[in-house]
């Protein structure tokens, strides 16, 4: 199949009809249209038997574990739902008004869907959102891959833990006091000191909190897991107060798992309070109660814990080129390109590549592949969908997961006076999709952003600005080559493209299409 090419008019149509497309989705029963586009069931159908357990039809727990890529789907038209007033969206805290260095959230931004902040490209849950909770404002990330990285920080604070117990036990059986490396997926962080009497030196662990925990979400390391992402954004950014009786467990300092498969300890771990546990609570007093019930959040964890990793565009000789000079400038030594899983908790996993005869819009072409078993527990009901958790090489995701400091050209103001210095290493993948650069913003472009470094990375920023101009133009053609993409746009192994469609290529042109997995792909989301 030859690679999409428009010209002329029929540029200018397929613009006009491609920008009226957005990564929020309207509820046609809400608001029908002759297309028939937009969600197909009200949050109420959505909400179903609310979460229920897993012999209870139509609750979250029900679909999760026996209708896996159903509750992905959901997930996702939650996702890209636009929130009504009368579904409680709105207002924001104290209006926006208040001390800001009292709480931060009343310098979000107030929308009424998450893709109004995660959604470029279209259709996904990406970037494009800003927030002024900060002097310098923050910049909303791309989400994908937000399950793989979640897993890993996980899997590392598991780790880390682990050494430390081992430092304990060794100093009071041997009676002095033992110092351990901190080592986890071949990343280091430092180390750490255990005396005889049970006290702990943490003056030498590097990256992380004392507490080893690794927290993988916001441009400082903020949040440890997706569920206090999906609940602090629902009321930070959308003035939707979320009802979650697992993150009240463990801020009182239980233990819980969620849906998702991520343990929540708050015995081990300090955990963000949501709202409420209470459905019958209005603590906005806009008359709306359960306004996002827990089975809505359990949906928006699972399809975030699902959500597809970046794709890889057209590799050359360039690239190759750009690939090794990343590893000798040094780049590697924070962006570390490929980190293992030992225990993979998603359903699903989706492969997105340059392939020029089967894609479409940008030549990709995505491979999904289930990742589940198939259990019968005898209930009469459909089978169980548990994950496999076998292991996964997880490629091209260029992150060290520890804090760094890269200087003051990235140092940020916060409006306590205070400045931010260390920051996550960002993971690059996605990285050719999303500019500008930076938490902030700042940088236009990769040159920019590369030659912004100072601090721990001077050394290799300095590399790259001694390199000739066809070696930076490699690099860059490298780092341009890790992309976003589209699902809805994006042909797949589930739905190919078909150019024999009337209509093609505004359809026919095939997606990333998880009904053709549902238990009735005839029930549509």
């Amino acid at each position: 199949m030859k690679r999409l090419t428009v010209s002329g008019a029929a540029l200018l149509t397929l613009f006009l009809w491609s920008s009226a497309g957005h990564s929020q989705l309207i509820d046609r029963t809400q608001q029908p249209n002759v297309a028939n586009e937009g969600i197909a069931k009200t949050l109420s159908e959505e909400n179903g038997a609310g979460r229920g357990d897993i012999l209870t039809p139509n609750s979250s727990l029900f679909i999760i574990n026996r209708d896996t890529f159903r509750a992905i789907r959901r997930g996702r038209q939650l996702f890209q739902r636009k929130f009504t007033q009368a579904e409680g969206q709105g207002p924001r805290l104290d209006d926006g008004t208040g001390d800001l260095s009292a709480n931060l959230d009343r310098g979000a931004g107030l929308t009424d869907s998450c893709a109004g902040c995660h959604g470029r490209p279209r259709g996904s849950a990406g970037f494009g959102g800003d927030v002024a909770t900060r002097p310098d404002s923050r910049d909303a990330p791309h989400l994908f891959g937000l399950g793989l990285k979640e897993i890993l920080a996980d899997e590392i604070t598991t780790d880390l833990r682990a050494i430390r117990a081992r430092a304990i036990s060794q100093a009071s059986s041997w009676c002095h006091t033992v110092t351990l490396p901190l080592m986890s997926k071949g990343i280091q962080y430092g180390a750490i000191t255990a005396h005889r009497d049970g006290s702990l030196d943490t003056s030498q662990v590097q990256g992380v909190n004392p507490d080893l925990r690794v927290r993988p979400f916001f441009a400082h390391g903020g949040k440890i897991s997706i569920r206090e992402f999906i609940v602090g954004a629902f009321q930070a950014e959308m003035g939707l107060q979320a009802v979650d009786p697992d993150l009240a467990i463990a801020h009182a300092g239980g233990r819980i798992t969620t849906p998702a498969g991520m343990v929540l300890d708050g015995s081990l771990d300090q955990l963000e309070a949501p709202p409420t546990d209470d459905s019958a609570a209005d603590l906005d007093g806009d008359g709306v109660t359960n306004e996002v019930p827990a089975a809505l959040v359990d949906y928006l964890e699972f399809y975030l814990l699902n959500y597809f990793k970046p794709a890889t565009y057209e590799q050359s000789h360039h690239t190759d080129r750009g690939r090794r000079m990343f590893r000798e400038m040094k780049c590697t030594t924070c962006h570390i390109s490929d980190l293992e899983i030992l225990h993979d908790r998603r359903v699903a996993d989706v492969q997105t590549v340059f392939d020029p005869v089967n894609g479409v819009f940008n030549g990709l072409f995505a491979t999904a592949t289930p990742l589940h078993d198939t259990m019968n527990d005898s209930s009469g009901f459909p089978a169980l969908q548990p994950p496999r958790l076998e292991s996964f090489l997880v490629k091209n995701v260029f992150t060290d997961f520890k804090r760094h400091n890269l200087g003051p050209n990235f140092y940020e103001r916060n409006y306590d006076g205070t400045v931010r210095t260390d920051f996550l290493t960002t993971p690059l993948w996605g990285v050719g999709s999303t500019a500008p650069y930076g938490h902030d913003g700042r940088s236009i472009n990769l040159t920019e952003v590369i030659l912004r470094h100072g601090g721990e990375a001077q050394e290799s920023a300095q590399a790259f600005a001694n390199l000739s101009d066809s070696k930076q133009r490699d690099l860059l053609d490298f780092l341009n080559s890790l992309v976003l993409f589209p699902p809805d746009d994006t042909a797949s192994n589930l739905n190919p493209a078909n150019p024999n469609t009337p209509g093609f290529p505004q359809f026919g042109h095939g997606s990333i299409k998880l009904s053709v997995l549902f238990r009735d792909p005839t029930d549509p989301e």
